[in-house]
């Protein structure tokens, strides 16, 4: 059996970069195909057999196959992921700075009208 098998040792998975649920190019992955050649399969097969059952059965394969794992650290370390993460926690944070002081200042312009005498006066008078 290790003779035909030549994909992944990890197991029939469905890949993170592929187009419609990464269903082919899991497939293709795993067996050692090009993605091509399955995708190629798949709408002959869809075209003699109809619609729903192939798509029924490639719902079924997304839902049951597990997404791909994540990249190990040294793939992501390589291609500079942690700058880019630590930027986006950083413009995040800023994002949160700035929506806090916005909220902030509406609540300080509320609670100036809502103190004031022209709000108490309107409220003795119109209710």
């Amino acid at each position: 059996m290790s003779r035909y098998h030549t994909g992944s040792k990890q197991g029939l998975y469905r890949s993170r970069n592929g187009i419609i649920l990464g269903v082919c190019r899991g497939v293709a992955d795993y067996f050692g195909f090009s993605t091509f050649w399955i995708r190629a399969i798949l709408i002959v097969v869809f075209i003699f057999s109809g619609f729903w059952p192939v798509v029924a059965i490639y719902i079924l394969a997304a839902l049951l196959m597990k997404p791909a794992a994540g990249e190990t650290g040294g793939q992501r370390a390589s291609r500079g992921f942690d700058c880019g993460y630590r930027r986006t926690c950083q413009d995040a944070a800023q994002r949160l700075k700035r929506r806090w002081r916005h909220l902030e200042k509406r609540l300080r312009r509320m609670e100036s009208r809502v103190t004031s005498r022209e709000f108490d006066w309107n409220r003795r008078f119109y209710g």
